[in-house]
């Protein structure tokens, strides 16, 4: 059995993957490190602000999306609870919120455990975090600036249309 470094060196990373496919799709990126990537994403709500991160020890690469807003102090308690809400129902990741920047987020991650990472994982972990952002976006927003309950903002979201008029 090899040394732990042993079996960590034939890792790649897939930083370089994420920077590659970001260029493709032609979204603003910047290379903050080694292990470091951060991206702008155009959504239909918003602009995501997207930060991806390799985890050599981990053997995982970490994504994080933030919204462009902050929650204020009052609407705290209402954002947790929708927050918890909208977790019940995801598959892959989760929403955050970050109380000392008042930042929601969304984080993923997705292990590697001696793998290589494929460009389909990276689009996959990538399309599953926006997916969740583009669908949940506004039910935030009505927590936060319509000042609605946490079931009435999800319930609003739930309804999904087909089409446009």
């Amino acid at each position: 059995m090899g040394s732990a470094k042993s079996r960590y060196a034939d890792i790649t990373n897939p930083i370089d993957l994420v920077e590659q496919m970001a260029t493709a799709h032609g979204w603003s990126c910047e290379r903050l490190g080694e292990d470091e990537l951060t991206l702008v994403v155009s959504g239909g709500w918003t602009d995501y602000q997207v930060s991806i991160n390799w985890r050599g020890d981990l053997e995982t690469l970490h994504l994080a999306c933030a919204f462009d807003f902050k929650v204020p102090d009052y609407r705290l308690s209402e954002m947790y609870r929708l927050i918890a809400q909208i977790n019940e129902q995801l598959w892959l990741g989760h929403f955050d919120l970050w109380t000392q920047e008042g930042l929601v987020m969304f984080r993923h991650g997705l292990l590697l455990n001696g793998a290589i990472a494929t460009p389909h994982q990276c689009e996959a972990l990538l399309s599953a975090a926006l997916e969740a952002c583009e669908r949940y976006y506004q039910a935030f927003q009505f927590v936060v600036w319509a000042g609605k309950e946490s079931r009435e903002a999800l319930v609003s979201t739930m309804f999904e249309t087909e089409g446009q008029a």
